[in-house]
């Protein structure tokens, strides 16, 4: 198994990426995320793998990869369709730097599920929880 992680470009926090996969999954069921390049371990992903956000500069939140499919743009051009379970599971915030597509992460590096781990932000806004990974706190 392996897991991708990729940016959430102009996505506020996770209430926001929530809304927004939520429409798109209406407009264009399943609810997929397109990408230009197709993954060389697509096995790897779909049994079991999941796509890590980052959004603000830190993973956030992931969502189980089921299925990875040949798909086209609204323009007609190919591309990937990464075919997502509509579940976003919160995660122990960690910081990323910036970086272009997506990247492998394999399981022993992906943060712990929220629930899961030994410090959890329940209840904190998703603002301060950034703040305090940031400062080490979290």
């Amino acid at each position: 198994m392996v897991h991708l992680l990729k940016l959430a470009v102009g996505v506020r926090d996770i209430a926001h990426l929530r809304e927004l996969q939520a429409r798109r999954a209406q407009l264009a069921p399943p609810l997929r995320h397109q990408t230009r390049r197709m993954p060389r371990q697509v096995t790897e992903i779909t049994e079991g793998g999941s796509i890590y956000w980052v959004i603000q500069g830190a993973v956030a939140v992931r969502q189980r990869v089921s299925q990875i499919i040949e798909d086209r743009w609204d323009d007609g051009t190919a591309c990937c369709g990464l075919v997502l379970d509509e579940t976003l599971v919160p995660v122990v915030p960690r910081l990323v730097r910036p970086f272009q597509g997506w990247r492998y992460l394999q399981p022993a590096d992906a943060p712990a599920d929220v629930q899961q781990g030994r410090q959890t932000a329940d209840g904190l806004p998703y603002g301060l929880q950034r703040e305090l990974a940031a400062l080490c706190l979290l």
